[in-house]
């Protein structure tokens, strides 16, 4: 099911450096290539090292997590995710920056 969220989001959100390949996103990103697999959201960088990204949930948010078609908080937590790192030029967090260096 993730897999097909995942599918339909990605021309919304205008990614065209990521790819599917059965239970993994692979993304292209300017820093480096990444992968993130769809059922645990865990993340790794090409060559194995595996990425420490952390959701925050927001407690103020509904039950509804538009444009993710289902309320499972896990399947926004892999899409952002898959968003964060198709974008990777645009990231300022230092934790997730020196980790991806």
């Amino acid at each position: 099911m993730r897999r097909a969220i995942v599918e339909f989001n990605l021309p919304l959100f205008g990614l065209k450096n990521v790819t599917l390949s059965e239970s993994h996103a692979l993304i292209k990103g300017t820093r480096g290539n990444y992968t993130v697999q769809l059922g645990s959201g865990v993340v790794h960088q090409e060559g194995g090292t595996m990425l420490n990204i952390l959701p925050v949930h927001s407690q103020s948010r509904g039950k509804l997590f538009l444009p993710f078609v289902d309320e499972d908080p896990k399947t926004a937590e892999i899409m952002s995710k898959i968003v964060l790192l198709a974008e990777d030029k645009k990231i300022k967090d230092p934790f997730i920056l020196d980790q991806i260096r």
